[in-house]
């Protein structure tokens, strides 16, 4: 049996915190995990802007309500649960992503959670775990399944890496750059080949 592992943001959905930043006019806050490989110096950053400017939760779940999956995102994930088992591996948060979840079928997400207070403001992330993603790809292993995860971001390498077929989706031309061992896909219908390709059954498109 085969797994497919998806990175969520930049994959599947609009990147959140680019949105947000859109949003409140605040540039700073357009920085990810394409931009910083280290996820703590990222999310500390964050918060603290999120400090110095009086944003909380509240005002980010509202500009997460006006979006929607990327275009053929819906799709793509339907025709991947036809071939493969589908969990998404992603370093957001429940209390980001849950709202997104139902356009696309409610697929399996194992993220992090925020800590907050009763007026919303964010205190703190808690990881579900150390290198999450990778140590997803290493469990689902250890369960004798065969995985070929796809992601777009410094974040997603270990992830890759690990995986017995790891796929750039979308990537910034520096993330491929920096790591050419991974084939890249720009579109849903090349990452449906490169699914194929990775796949050790016959697939139909």
């Amino acid at each position: 049996m085969e797994i497919a592992c998806l990175d969520l943001e930049g994959v599947l959905i609009p990147e959140i915190w680019i949105a947000f930043a859109e949003k409140t006019g605040i540039e700073a806050l357009k920085k990810t995990t394409r931009d910083e490989p280290d996820y703590d110096v990222l999310m500390n950053y964050r918060l603290e802007l999120l400090r110095k400017n009086g944003l909380g939760l509240s005002e980010i779940q509202e500009v997460i309500a006006t979006l929607e999956p990327l275009d053929g995102a819906v799709e793509f994930v339907n025709w991947l649960r036809e071939r493969f088992q589908v969990v998404i591996l992603s370093d957001t948060f429940y209390e980001f992503a849950s709202p997104l979840m139902k356009p696309l079928g409610y697929p399996t997400l194992l993220c992090h959670q925020l800590e907050y207070d009763d007026a919303g403001r964010v205190l703190a992330y808690k990881l579900r775990q150390a290198n999450p993603k990778r140590q997803s790809i290493v469990a689902l292993k250890s369960l004798y399944y065969r995985t070929i995860a796809a992601g777009d971001s410094y974040n997603d390498v270990t992830m890759l890496t690990e995986a017995d077929a790891g796929i750039l989706f979308h990537a910034p031309q520096n993330v491929i750059n920096e790591f050419p061992q991974f084939r890249a896909a720009d579109t849903y219908d090349d990452l449906k080949n490169e699914f194929i390709r990775a796949s050790n059954r016959s697939l139909r498109k």
